[in-house]
């Protein structure tokens, strides 16, 4: 049977990332169907070749040697299949869409449950792998089945919100499913002029009790995003990041008694928490980092640390993926150190 793939040799990807550090890919290959992503696994497994799948590069650090093998990037576009059901809007995006004109576009329908979402840079297909979320909201809470390619079985499924296993940072795509499933498009459940989430403190404090509509709120994430240089923006110096590179680590009541009395010895003011039910309570990582003597701006080679934000490890201008590895070493290190907690990376390492 012909293929209707593209394959392309020697692709430099660090054209393809945030973060613009990579070294090239043997082949590549654009994907704009789900006839394509199929054939391009074909392709890779009749030739023996190991197989990455990249979506919109926010959320990978890449190698400076390359992959050796095919990177296939889901490029496909669409959204639609508006469908109402039990109070809710269901609407399809492609995997290839772009995320932050997703949210973008179901705002304007004044579509709630992905408002503070905004100026999160990926595709749609990378939002169910990390669960991604931001500002007191997680796309778990609105998928409702995520349509897939399953590399087992050679079948194209759709899995359900229970099906992928949500939790903080994680899902099926990223645990017991890692590298068997790949998302093809991910349908999420919206509530039609419904309320902005506005539960995180920075929101809380940006609209001091008033009751905004989803274009403010989106507005006031995208404000307070960027005064962190958290929107990736080409004439920010800081622009060059995957964003938080660290999981706020999560810790049981009695392990965070313990680092409370490490801070107070430290002379430290009370370790700022969010509890996440009864047992357990998340810490911020950008606390822990400047705690450690990350301050923002702190510079390690041509990597370094935003000058805005302590969690987002940048490329200076020509970094190596070894200088961001050798800060995130270092930050780990003394994280660990000081108050015995691992710090746990968020994005991908491809190629080591």
């Amino acid at each position: 049977m012909k293929t209707s793939i593209s394959v392309r040799e020697n692709i430099r990807l660090a054209d393809y990332t945030t973060l613009k550090i990579g070294g090239a890919a043997r082949f590549f290959v654009q994907a704009e169907t789900e006839r394509q992503v199929v054939e391009a696994f074909n392709f890779a497994e009749k030739n023996e070749f190991d197989i990455f799948v990249l979506g919109g590069g926010s959320n990978v650090l890449i190698a400076d040697e390359g992959f050796d093998g095919l990177v296939l990037q889901v490029a496909s576009k669409g959204i639609s299949d508006f469908r109402e059901s039990g109070g809710n809007i269901y609407v399809t995006a492609q995997a290839g869409e772009d995320w932050d004109g997703f949210v973008k576009f179901c705002v304007g329908k004044n579509l709630a449950g992905i408002e503070c979402l905004s100026g999160i840079p990926g595709f749609v297909g990378g939002t169910p792998v990390q669960n991604v979320g931001a500002y007191g909201q997680e796309v778990s809470e609105t998928i409702a089945n995520v349509r897939v390619f399953d590399r087992k079985s050679g079948e194209v499924l759709e899995l359900t919100n229970a099906d992928c296993r949500f939790a903080y940072r994680t899902s099926l795509f990223n645990t017991t499913g890692r590298n068997r499933f790949i998302v093809l498009a991910v349908t999420y459940a919206l509530k039609e002029n419904g309320e902005p989430k506005i539960v995180y403190k920075d929101l809380l404090q940006f609209f001091e009790n008033k009751k905004p509509s989803l274009r403010e709120t989106r507005e006031a994430v995208f404000a307070i995003r960027r005064a962190k240089s958290m929107v990736i923006e080409e004439d920010d110096p800081n622009a060059k990041s995957v964003g938080s590179f660290f999981k706020n680590p999560i810790v049981s009541r009695a392990n965070f008694a313990e680092i409370a009395e490490i801070a107070q010895s430290l002379g430290l003011e009370n370790v700022p928490c969010f509890m996440v039910d009864e047992s357990s309570v998340k810490i911020p990582a950008a606390w822990l980092i400047e705690k450690s003597g990350f301050e923002k701006g702190y510079v390690k080679g041509s990597a370094g640390l935003s000058t805005l934000h302590p969690l987002a490890l940048i490329n200076r201008g020509n970094a190596t993926a070894k200088e961001i590895l050798a800060l995130k070493d270092e930050i780990q290190t003394e994280v660990k150190r000081k108050f015995g907690l691992d710090l746990k990376p968020e994005p991908v390492f491809v190629g080591f």
